[in-house]
């Protein structure tokens, strides 16, 4: 059994179910915000994409994020906003984006599953125990791997209920399998 299998398998569950929330969606829906402070599925989308690679790449292997070094920030319309979606931006700001055509917005999605699969397993009980600094503002608070990733799969599952509690709500349950 590998250190990381259950964050794996909680990332996999979430990553299944918002894939199942979204499949039969057209971009209209998936833009459409439930009401002016309410997120869109396409922002949520994005956003707990943007947390993944943020945390994956640049917070736990001081890498660049895929956001910047693979163009996906250009490709979401925001080459001018290298954090985008929820880092930082007004209720006005998110309400006025134009989300990217949806094969932009699954490409992000399937790359950022594609650097988590890659680098969770590599990762030894010994590893989730090595002291990280996150998040990198505020209180720079050190805490261990481990409880990093803790943070992640918490993020992905809030963003990934978000999602299905907003298809229920345009189309019905459908997210369940």
């Amino acid at each position: 059994m590998a250190a990381t299998d259950s964050i794996i398998y909680s990332l996999e569950r979430n990553w299944e179910m918002v894939e199942a929330a979204i499949v039969d969606l057209d971009e209209k829906v998936l833009a459409s915000q439930p009401n002016e402070h309410s997120n869109s599925m396409a922002w949520i989308f994005g956003h707990m994409n943007r947390v993944t690679d943020l945390f994956i790449m640049h917070r736990l292997q001081s890498r660049s994020q895929l956001w910047i070094s693979d163009g996906w920030c250009e490709k979401y319309g925001m080459k001018d906003n290298v954090e985008g979606l929820g880092m930082g931006q007004s209720v006005e700001k998110i309400a006025a984006w134009t989300p990217p055509p949806r094969e932009v917005q699954l490409g992000y999605f399937s790359a950022v599953k594609t650097i988590t699969r890659n680098y969770l397993p590599s990762l030894t009980s010994e590893d989730l125990e090595t002291p990280v600094v996150f998040p990198p503002q505020a209180s720079r608070q050190e805490h261990t791997l481990a409880t990093a990733l803790g943070q992640l799969v918490l993020e992905n599952l809030a963003h990934g209920g978000q999602i299905a509690y907003i298809r229920g709500f345009h189309k019905g349950i459908g997210w369940y399998r």
